[in-house]
């Protein structure tokens, strides 16, 4: 190979690594704007597309944990604040941490801080996904308990 081709490539393989660098270094938040889905409704904007409605409110519902037969009260409440859940059928509580969105779902990373299952309590930390549906709230529960994969999900009214 010539000796101008060989800088060619060594020039293109470095730039390719420093691309890759960067992406892999930039922060979260630049991943993960803010997303209006958890702004309050605005009442039109410019341009003529109209904000998408609200997850901000108080919610609940029941919670189906994949492989179990009884269905489980969840609420959970999201404001400018933050984001808390409760499982009053369990004696837990727990605050998220809003970790991204997407135009559809925002998603959370939850901490139990009452009933926690390494403390001797029932429930896991976990990651939870929301959804406008309708007036409605879709939500997926994911975590791993004990080396083992637990899915839960259900539909929230807003109270």
């Amino acid at each position: 190979m010539p000796e101008g081709s060989r800088y060619k490539v060594l020039s293109y393989c470095s730039a390719a690594l420093v691309l890759a660098m960067v992406a892999a270094t930039a922060p979260a938040i630049a991943q993960f704007p803010p997303a209006p889905d958890d702004q309050p409704a605005a009442k039109g904007k410019r341009g003529g597309a109209a904000a998408a409605p609200s997850i901000n409110g108080n919610w609940s519902g029941q919670l189906t944990q994949v492989g179990s037969q009884t269905p489980y009260k969840f609420e959970l409440a999201i404001n400018a604040r933050g984001a808390e859940t409760k499982y009053p059928d369990l004696d837990c509580t727990g605050k998220l941490t809003r970790v991204g969105s997407s135009k559809s779902y925002v998603f959370y990373a939850e901490t139990i801080t009452k009933g926690q299952a390494e403390k001797g309590g029932r429930c896991p930390d976990g990651t939870i996904t929301v959804a406008r549906q309708g007036d409605d709230l879709a939500l997926g529960w994911f975590g791993s308990v004990q080396g083992t994969t637990v899915v839960a999900y259900g539909t929230l009214k807003k109270k």
